[in-house]
């Protein structure tokens, strides 16, 4: 009787396999999407906006990209932010050495929109 219940599952499953594709059995296959460029410096730009307003809520997060220069470049973002009853926006620049990547500059400015 065993064998029989064994024999009908797997069939079943072979069924229902050909009938519902991928129904009975599921595999994950996570996808990983690669680091942008821009990730460590939007890392620091949440750091250095969290030191400036300590209890302000960050409550988006977007890179606006890239500049270059010669020996320099420039990641632009724009969070917004949720403190007591205001929400505004801070564009935060950060200006690093293009070669040994250590910090330059970091300018905010904040934008009603």
């Amino acid at each position: 009787m065993k064998n029989i219940l064994i024999s009908l599952y797997i069939s079943l499953l072979f069924i229902s396999e050909s009938v519902y594709p991928l129904t009975s059995i599921h595999t994950a296959n996570a996808q990983h999407k690669p680091i942008p460029p821009y990730a460590k410096w939007g890392t620091l730009a949440l750091q250095k906006t969290h030191e400036k307003y300590p209890h302000a809520k960050i409550i988006d997060y977007l890179h606006v990209g890239r500049t270059s220069e010669p020996q320099t470049s420039t990641e632009r973002f724009k969070l917004w932010l949720k403190e007591n009853n205001r929400e505004f926006g801070v564009y935060i620049n950060i200006e690093f050495n293009k070669e040994t990547e250590k910090v330059l500059k970091v300018t905010f400015e904040e934008t009603s929109r």
